[in-house]
């Protein structure tokens, strides 16, 4: 789902996002096709809509802090806002190849 006139800033960022595991599945949310776009503005502002395996998942609030977190580290200065979406609706097409391969699928 990530645009494909995707930056090099962009790519890093994602990158670093496969530190954020999904509590419940133990696979980071970037494999796991969680991620559907993330904009950086060119001036340390990071937007991501983000979606969940379940409109009702218990962690959401976990997933969010992490990836605020683990952005933060890096990039001490930046802001990131992060929207929770559910259109589509996640689906295991979602997921990349290695995901799964983590998932064993």
């Amino acid at each position: 789902m990530i645009n494909e006139e995707i930056t090099n800033f962009e790519l890093e960022v994602l990158e670093l996002l496969k530190n954020v595991m999904d509590p419940e599945i133990e696979v980071n949310i970037v494999d796991l096709g969680l991620i559907y776009e993330l904009k950086y503005d060119g001036d340390k502002t990071i937007d991501i809509d983000l979606t969940f395996s379940t409109p009702s998942c218990p962690l959401g609030d976990t997933i969010v802090s992490g990836i605020k977190e683990t952005i933060k580290k890096k990039y001490p200065d930046f802001t990131t806002n992060v929207v929770v979406v559910f259109d589509p609706p996640w689906n295991t097409e979602m997921v990349s190849e290695d995901g799964r391969r983590m998932l064993g699928m």
